[in-house]
């Protein structure tokens, strides 16, 4: 079987850096707050070219501290609207919901997955105050577009980047684009830890004062509490594990755009719709490839047919956001493009590892498919 993603295989690549590092954070005594965290905040900040970079527990909670922080600094306020696409991954928009803040579905580009700029113009009300635009699958969203508009209506732009460690457009990469960033260190991500984990990345020092408090529980200084805030901490050994895995991330993404761009030229199926039909329409550091995500009108057909023939496949994502139970409130609402795009979506196995004749074997497969 040809699984989705190997990651015992992925981490057996730095085994003895890993394994060094984390005998160095056992042997140094200090498991929170110490030098691995500064050490990997500060790396990742320069990765990105941001000035900061603020560990936290996971990449949920660096999108509610963001948004958090915009509370408690008067550029929100509760009810106000933050557009966010319509096809994303649910912790966008429950990083919106938990803020009390009103999440406003704006659909995407067929094509490319990510959030329409046309339809955030058509979405923005005097109520809209900030844009939530998600690099879905590791492409990053029209960003010069987005920020253009949120310059023309004085609005924030909080950057989901959970699954686009790396990418870029123009040079300036997924981070350094709105006001500020949310990372998932997710150990699936393409810079994954050995646990959970994420980040926020920002040129704001007010905004990163702000995240160093509400992280540790409002505090900046023990026993004096700022805010009303929460614990978030990225501990010391995932700093120490994600700081190995970032020397080989972009070494890891090239393999990664290695293996898509096989797939772009290898499959030639009418009945599989590729993410992208011309590679050089694609600015090539705009995608880092952290899922491979198919289309096809007979997807649960195809996902047995590969599964029969020795290939793992997954779904991201089965259930449109307005769909859900948690959001009960939108399900009468009708989102087409996003309802067909959790209809047809199937991720092909995609990673550093992935071997050339199991690459060779899937596109063999998926050309050979015939719908039934």
């Amino acid at each position: 079987m040809i699984s989705f993603l190997d990651l015992q295989k992925i981490n057996q690549q730095y085994a003895n850096e890993l394994k060094t590092a984390c005998a160095r954070v056992i042997d140094s005594g200090w498991y929170i707050g110490g030098k691995e965290l500064e050490r990997f905040e500060q790396h990742f900040a320069q990765y990105c070219g941001t000035k900061y970079a603020i560990g936290m527990a996971n990449g949920l909670d660096a999108l509610i501290l963001v948004l958090r922080a915009w509370l408690e600094l008067g550029l929100l306020q509760k009810g106000d609207e933050v557009l966010v696409p319509s096809n994303t991954y649910i912790a966008s928009i429950l990083a919106i919901s938990a803020n009390d803040l009103t999440p406003v579905l704006v659909e995407p580009n067929p094509k490319t997955f990510n959030i329409c700029p046309d339809n955030i113009q058509k979405a923005i009300t005097a109520k809209t105050k900030a844009i939530l635009p998600v690099h879905l699958y590791g492409q990053l969203a029209d960003m010069p577009a987005i920020m253009q508009i949120a310059k023309q209506y004085n609005l924030l732009v909080l950057e989901d980047a959970a699954q686009a460690h790396g990418a870029s457009i123009n040079g300036i990469k997924a981070g350094n684009w709105g006001n500020a960033a949310g990372f998932s260190f997710y150990p699936g991500k393409n810079l994954g830890a050995l646990g959970d984990a994420g980040a926020v990345t920002t040129n704001d020092k007010t905004l990163a004062d702000t995240l160093i408090a509400l992280r540790n529980y409002g505090s900046h200084e023990k026993y004096k509490n700022l805010f009303k805030g929460v614990n978030s901490r990225l501990d010391e050994i995932q700093a120490a594990m994600l700081d190995v895995k970032l020397g080989f991330l972009n070494q890891e993404t090239e393999q990664r755009r290695k293996v898509a761009n096989y797939y772009l030229q290898h499959i030639d199926n009418p009945l599989l719709e590729l993410p992208l039909h011309n590679i050089n329409a694609l600015d090539y550091e705009q995608h880092v490839w952290h899922l491979f995500v198919v289309r096809s009108k007979f997807r649960d057909n195809l996902q047995k047919y590969l599964q029969d023939n020795g290939v793992q496949t997954l779904i991201h994502y089965p259930i449109a956001p307005h769909q859900q139970a948690a959001y009960a409130e939108w399900n009468n609402l009708s989102f087409p493009v996003a309802e067909q795009i959790h209809q047809e979506v199937l991720s092909l196995p995609i990673s550093a590892v992935l071997m050339d004749d199991e690459v060779k074997k899937i596109v063999e497969l998926c050309n050979g498919f015939k719908g039934e």
